[in-house]
């Protein structure tokens, strides 16, 4: 892509608004470096070889970094309202995904052998989450969390050495973070059609019933092995027990076993199963389901709950992979299978992050260094 030749203009321009909301002069002048030094064609964009590329000292930009105390909130809201601008309103959908940053060592603030996205495997890293806001256009990055697990959450001495605030020290899970981000973008003016979160959000039951609490639509990716009742399930108060045979149930019996939603969909004839025009070419079936995730009973079974879309892609390699939905009941097909390959989009922002701007070679072994 050719570089416009009134860049710096155009660079001064989009920054003037971010340089307001930082009060110390030294800030101001630091900020638009750091950015250009993001930016620059270079192998590793961790402070030293930054610092070098802009000919600053190291200590400079490790001081404003890690060290130079400055207000994140008016910064957020202004990416808020930038974001709620280009993409925002009822064609905008709100993406919550992880980042992983893969790390050698064990100093990294967070750093722990957990799942890696990048690597597509267990591996040692950071784990961020993340918030986009996205349309069929233009994509927004809007909140970024960094998640500690608990071998950091149970160690203070160890969060507090990586300058972790005793506040942020209580473990929570990605789940948590997510909700949190997602509340603040909310309470900052960020407007949008349907939340879409992948398997390592969908499958939690809380984060599912934590959006359909908030009155939000959304889509989220779950495991094959994940159970559902069919449409027009019942429920019914179970047959007494003779007299002398043990406690009566408490729980009322479905009219059906749930299922796992892989054998669900794969019984279907594959004429059930629709190629849709778009970019990647996969088969899709969506179905109307009750999730299993009502009440417990005593053997651990779930009752059925929400009313949901279920919906399977068959991908080209054979990869099938499976999402419900609490689109209304008159959502078309169609439009279900859009909204969850919208969630596609994400994947531009988190390879810009760990390509174009390096964000796999920070070396953030203190917290304030890593957002």
């Amino acid at each position: 892509m050719p570089v416009p030749h009134n860049w710096q203009r155009s660079f001064s321009n989009f920054l003037s608004p971010c340089l307001k909301t930082l009060d110390h002069p030294k800030q101001r002048a630091c900020l638009p470096r750091y950015i250009r030094g993001l930016l620059a064609p270079l192998e590793r964009k961790s402070t030293e070889p930054i610092a070098e590329y802009l000919g600053l000292a190291y200590q400079r930009l490790h001081h404003f970094l890690n060290v130079s105390p400055w207000d994140t909130d008016p910064l957020e809201r202004l990416f808020a309202e930038r974001a709620q601008s280009l993409c925002g309103g009822q064609n905008g959908v709100l993406i919550i995904d992880d980042t992983a940053l893969p790390k050698s060592g064990e100093h990294s603030v967070g750093v722990a052998h957990q799942y890696c996205g990048a690597l597509g495997k267990l591996a040692n890293c950071q784990a961020l989450v993340t918030l986009t806001l996205a349309d069929q256009r233009v994509f927004a990055p809007l909140g970024m969390r960094l998640f500690l697990p608990k071998s950091w959450t149970d160690d203070p001495e160890r969060c507090c050495l990586a300058g972790v605030p005793e506040d942020l020290q209580m473990y929570k899970s990605k789940g948590d973070l997510a909700l949190e981000e997602l509340d603040r973008v909310r309470a900052q003016g960020v407007t949008f059609r349907i939340v879409l979160a992948d398997a390592g959000y969908g499958v939690s039951e809380e984060f599912r019933r934590a959006l359909t609490t908030r009155g939000l639509t959304w889509a989220g990716g779950v495991v094959g092995h994940q159970k559902v009742f069919g449409e027009h399930v019942t429920v019914h108060d179970p047959p007494p027990k003779a007299k002398g045979k043990g406690r009566p149930s408490k729980h009322p019996v479905p009219s059906e076993q749930a299922r796992p939603v892989r054998d669900v969909l794969h019984a279907l004839p594959p004429h059930h199963w629709h190629t849709v025009k778009g970019g990647k070419k996969s088969r899709w079936l969506v179905v109307r389901a009750r999730i299993a995730d009502g009440v417990e009973d005593a053997r651990g079974r779930h009752l059925p709950g929400e009313l949901v879309w279920v919906v399977g892609e068959k991908r080209r390699g054979g990869e099938v992979k499976y999402d419900v939905t609490s689109h209304p009941a008159n959502a078309s097909k169609a439009q279900i299978v859009r909204d969850i390959k919208a969630r596609w989009s994400c994947d531009h922002p988190a390879r810009a992050s760990q390509r174009g701007i390096g964000a796999g070679s920070l070396r953030g072994t203190v917290l304030a260094g890593l957002d």
